[in-house]
């Protein structure tokens, strides 16, 4: 017996209903936020075959050994600010750091402390390495509030950026690591005649096998700064940063580079409310967790002008500047922008970000990530602001 026309039409459209039923639950997640456009529209070139870098390349030899004698090490750190209960994350970064690279390099560890290192600290540490390590308390001058600090408006301002969800601006240690690597690390008399350093913070991960000395990678090309994560700020926490910025560039324009990063610092289109916020800044910045750097930048006089004229003004502690937008602002302005590096090819983590290769050197690591958060992070992404302005060098 034939069915109904009306019987098999609402069959079918249970059928149709069913199948779009399991597509809804089984389909890939997207995104559902503004975000979005940052995800479906910017590819992220760590999808493309990664390699080491072009230029002059150093690679381990005997000459690389433990010891002083005969080395082809140059006078470069790898450096930590870091504290005596934070050992467990400090040896877990560690040992990827030898694991993929220093290993095969043996550079001295310089670990910095605002009090004494435990003895558990330093036999563990050092067991961890065949390298050097040193271990160095921060002189106070380099540490305490400045005198020119007003406390109760510290209090004050500390309280408003608190309602604001700025975080850690209630802690006044976060306001002095910030304003000792921003100025003060360099100072250290441990680093007097070190040139090059690595950051290297505590659970902090690296993936990928590096197999040239990236220190004479940085002195032989000619590079002043290499980073792999490239950000934007909170700008509540540094609504004054580029106002001041202005004035000091005002009072002394001799300082700024003929090819500098101006735009990538001032651009207003991709974030245009980080923008309005920041009174004139983008808040891009290179994560600073991460940085091999040649300490002369930093030396300069007109860092050091800068970071002076930043100090007095006071808003390391009356607002939240870190030092990674203060690196990164002076680096965008007084540096010739083709001396500063991508590290592509360093597998890298500070959770919640990435710089993830596609090479076969890299393990543990999915090609192209750049978050394992929430989507609405790939907004943070200021990589694609870099490479439109400044490039891939």
């Amino acid at each position: 017996m034939a069915i109904a026309r009306p019987v098999r039409a609402l069959g079918m459209a249970a059928v149709v209903m069913w199948i779009f039923f399991f597509w809804m639950l089984y389909r890939p997640a997207t995104p559902l936020i503004s975000g979005e456009r940052y995800l479906s529209t910017e590819r992220d070139p760590n999808l493309d075959l990664t390699g080491e870098p072009a230029g002059l390349l150093a690679y381990s030899s005997k000459e690389y050994a433990p010891g002083t004698t005969g080395t082809a090490r140059i006078n470069a750190t790898l450096l930590a600010l870091v504290r005596n209960e934070e050992l467990d994350g400090m040896l877990q970064a560690m040992g990827d750091l030898e694991r993929t690279w220093n290993h095969k390099f043996n550079y001295p560890w310089t670990f910095f402390n605002d009090v004494p290192f435990s003895d558990e600290f330093k036999t563990k540490t050092q067991a961890a390495t065949k390298a050097e390590c040193r271990y160095e308390l921060i002189p106070k001058e380099h540490w305490e509030v400045p005198s020119w600090i007003n406390n109760d408006l510290y209090k004050e301002s500390a309280a408003i950026l608190k309602e604001k969800k700025v975080q850690y601006a209630d802690m006044i240690s976060y306001h002095q690591m910030c304003r000792w690597n921003s100025g003060m690390f360099y100072k250290h008399p441990a680093l007097a005649s070190t040139q090059y350093y690595w950051r290297v913070e505590p659970k902090v991960h690296f993936f990928c096998d590096v197999d040239y000395d990236v220190f004479r990678y940085m002195q032989d090309n000619n590079k002043t700064y290499g980073f792999t994560v490239n950000l934007y700020d909170s700008p509540e926490s540094i609504p004054t940063l580029w106002p001041e910025t202005e004035k000091f560039i005002a009072e002394h324009p001799e300082y700024v580079h003929e090819n500098n990063a101006m735009s990538w610092l001032t651009d207003k289109v991709r974030r245009p409310e980080h923008h309005k916020k920041a009174n004139g800044y983008s808040t891009c910045h290179f994560w600073s967790n991460f940085e091999i750097a040649d300490m002369s930048f930093w030396r300069s006089k007109a860092y050091e002008d800068y970071f002076n004229h930043l100090d007095r003004a006071g808003g390391f502690f009356y607002e939240r500047w870190g030092d990674a937008p203060v690196h990164s602002i002076a680096l965008g302005l007084f540096e010739d922008s083709s001396r500063i590096h991508w590290f592509r090819d360093i597998g890298y983590q500070h959770i919640p970000f990435f710089n993830c290769p596609n090479s076969p050197k890299c393990k543990g690591c999915v090609a192209g990530r750049f978050t394992d958060g929430e989507n609405w992070l790939h907004r943070e992404d200021c990589r694609p602001n870099w490479f439109k302005y400044v490039g891939m060098n």
